[in-house]
């Protein structure tokens, strides 16, 4: 299941899909595009301010919105940092700096935003904060603006029902670092006007973004075929695989971090309850012994000043201990193993997205983890890989490894052994 060379056809399928990504397939001719004249971003965190260079570095006026003033002035600081530190690589040059952050309009007051052709909210991912969000917008913003989410995984109707606009309302899921990351989910609501998803995708191409149409569904495309595979690891742990395998596994097959490398990376304690005397199971148990990741120096992994990870012995205690309270017999994998179940199951996520019509295309579906999550480009995607390996090979696979199999994924299996 591993190679150090380009599958055939490979490449050409991806600059295929790269082509014809943009297309929108129900869009009637001579939509009329909405004129982008302003942007305004509500957040100056990190994902707030890293949407905002994608447009100030296009030359696209941004009004950036915080609540509390140290907060958006440490959020401007850190987009100058990062232009300035362009620089220093040679990306960029000074004269460029000054002009985009002479773009840049910090503020205060939320109702500063009613002078943009485009509001995309960045605040934390809490529904029913961006259900107020969403209320508030519709008061502030023009007739006729934009409204977007960049939510990774919740729900956009939810957001547009709050609004008397819901054909203004889409998501805009963009990828951490923001100003760097080239894919842009651009989530369609029910409801989302053809006018303002075109805009969208045209606007995506002028920043530079590799952009995808995804329906609304937990997690969209990307974060939605990401579960499975997350699901699949933890639950390798608890039947005698060490984590350290279960990472180097996809390492081996091309990927630049394995699951519990990029838990740590992100952050360990992210959407943790907090209490460390609540220990329900190993993440809240790496959490409570001070175990948070790379920021902590420790998470999964070990770490040095230089980032360089080993293995713990404590965390090898932690999942013995779950393992044994669950009383699963424990054996030992094989790497080929290994990636059947972290694979597979996301192969069959990606069918059922497809067969739900959450994404236009198999090859929209390559672009996301191309572009978003790393999957490694000589296999052209996880939709094309699946069409080498066979899928009568997946569906074998997942039933013998005791996993559903989706009727859309049996049916192609069945019948071309491609997807349409």
């Amino acid at each position: 299941m591993t190679s150090s060379e380009t599958l055939p056809g490979a490449k050409a399928h991806i600059d295929t899909a790269l082509a014809i990504s943009t297309r929108i397939d129900d869009l009637p001719a001579g939509t009329p595009l909405k004129t982008i004249g302003r942007v305004g971003v509500l957040g100056a965190g990190t994902m707030g301010g890293g949407i905002a260079m994608n447009f100030l570095t296009a030359g696209i006026p941004v009004t950036i919105v915080e609540a509390e003033a140290a907060n958006l002035e440490r959020g401007v600081a850190t987009i100058r940092r990062n232009y300035e530190n362009s620089v220093k690589r040679g990306k960029m040059e000074a004269a460029a700096v000054d002009a985009a952050m002479a773009v840049l309009t910090p503020s205060l007051d939320f109702a500063d935003l009613s002078q943009c052709d485009l509001v995309i909210e960045a605040v934390y991912e809490n529904l029913d904060l961006k259900k107020d969000i969403f209320r508030r917008l519709d008061q502030v913003a023009k007739r006729g603006a934009i409204l977007a989410s960049n939510t990774s995984y919740l729900d956009i109707d939810a957001m547009a029902a709050e609004t008397s606009r819901p054909e203004a309302v889409l998501g805009m899921h963009f990828f951490s670092p923001a100003n760097i990351m080239k894919l842009l989910e651009v989530v369609r609501a029910e409801k989302t006007g053809m006018s303002e998803l075109a805009t969208v995708m045209d606007l995506a191409s002028r920043i530079g973004k590799v952009a995808v149409v995804a329906g609304v569904c937990h997690g969209f495309i990307g974060n939605r075929m990401l579960m499975p595979r997350q699901l699949q690891a933890q639950a390798m742990l608890m039947e005698g695989a060490d984590y350290a395998a279960v990472d180097q596994a996809l390492l081996d097959f091309g990927f630049p971090m394995g699951p519990f490398q990029m838990s740590d990376l992100a952050g360990v304690d992210i959407g943790w309850h907090r209490d460390p005397a609540r220990i329900e199971s190993i993440r809240d148990a790496l959490c409570a012994a001070g175990r948070w990741g790379q920021k902590t120096g420790k998470g999964w992994y070990d770490y040095d000043d230089s980032r360089q990870r080993r293995s713990s012995d404590e965390v090898h205690a932690i999942v013995a201990k779950f393992a044994a309270r669950e009383g699963k017999p424990q054996r030992a994998f094989t790497a080929d193993e290994i990636r059947e179940r972290l694979l597979y199951p996301m192969i069959d996520e990606g069918a059922k997205i497809l067969g739900e019509g959450k994404a236009q295309r198999a090859s929209d579906i390559d672009l996301v983890w191309l572009n978003g999550y790393g999957w490694p480009a000589w296999t052209g995607g996880p939709m094309f890989w699946a069409q080498h390996v066979g899928l009568k090979t997946i569906v074998a696979g997942l039933e013998r490894h005791g996993m559903p199999v989706s009727p859309y994924l049996r049916q192609a299996a069945d019948g071309t052994g491609k997807f349409d």
